[in-house]
């Protein structure tokens, strides 16, 4: 059976559930009471490749591996010609190793780090455009009705954010249908882990949606066109350069999705207004990502 062929739940998500993703915490209340509440944790996580120290994220600790192909895949240190033989976490140093058949550019790449916008520090290579210029992504239509259900069933789906805040949500999705759910300190991890998931599991991005909570920056575009997802949306607002660069390549852009309300800031002409924007409720007040931008 095909890894999709699952249609009543995500295919991977994170577990709420899980101890070492979230603590209670005691604290005082407005009116002076004190009172217990749950916060995410935040612990580093190394990633090597081949050896080689990359970097080292902050992240919640959940799909390492995912985090650490993700993030090489991302950064353009892993080719399509290159073959993963092996990924080793380990818990107690903290960090991941990824193996490679053979040698990569890294040491290049590693002269040209510079650090991007937003939270739990991003960080993005100096070339990572270059790898954009021969993109093609896939001319895929986008239904308004899918974006609605999606915000819909999303935003009442369980989630790390609903328990604790201050976290932020990525989902690929088909059509209508989320697929895999990842949430992280900073968006650019959560978006990491999707594409880990994604060269992990050999999925193909052709059909996909990307959905996240953060805000719709130069590098969240980079990033998802670098995957090969045609289609970008968020709840959240955006950034004048991330418009420019999904408008440059033909990336589908969907920002401020609350409830009936979205602004398509490019690819407008793929949009298929199939769906009555007045027979769709207003957002509920709580809901994945709110704050969290």
């Amino acid at each position: 059976m095909s890894i999709l062929d699952n249609t009543n739940q995500y295919i991977v998500a994170p577990d709420i559930s899980a101890a070492k993703l979230s603590r209670p915490v005691e604290a005082v209340d407005h009116n002076g009471r004190k009172t217990v509440i749950k916060v995410v944790e935040e612990r580093p996580l190394t990633i090597f490749l081949n050896g080689r120290e990359i970097v080292t994220v902050m992240t919640i600790g959940d799909y390492p591996e995912y985090l650490a192909l993700g993030f090489l895949r991302n950064q353009g240190m892993l080719k399509d010609s290159e073959t993963v033989i092996r990924v080793d976490h380990d818990e107690e140093l903290e960090c991941v190793v990824v193996r490679t058949d053979s040698q990569t550019n890294y040491e290049e790449k590693l002269k040209k780090k510079t650090r991007t916008s937003g939270c739990a520090v991003g960080t993005v290579f100096g070339d990572m455009m270059e790898g954009l210029e021969s993109k093609s992504l896939p001319d895929m239509k986008l239904s308004v009705s899918d974006l609605y259900a999606l915000s819909s069933t999303i935003n009442r789906t369980p989630s790390l954010y609903l328990e604790a805040g201050a976290i932020h949500g990525t989902v690929l999705c088909r059509g209508a249908r989320p697929l895999a759910f990842m949430e992280d300190v900073g968006r650019h991890n959560a978006v990491d882990k999707i594409a880990g998931w994604m060269f992990q599991e050999n999925i193909s991005a052709d059909d996909k949606i990307l959905y996240t909570t953060g805000r719709l920056t130069s590098e969240m575009v980079i990033k998802t066109a670098l995957i090969g997802i045609p289609a970008l949306v968020s709840r959240s607002g955006f950034t004048a350069w991330g418009v420019e660069i999904a408008r440059e390549v033909g990336l589908t852009l969907v920002g401020r999705l609350r409830g009936k309300r979205f602004v398509c800031l490019s690819g407008e002409e793929r949009l298929l207004r199939d769906a009555d924007p007045g027979s769709v409720p207003d957002e509920r007040p709580k809901n994945i990502g709110k704050g969290a931008q």
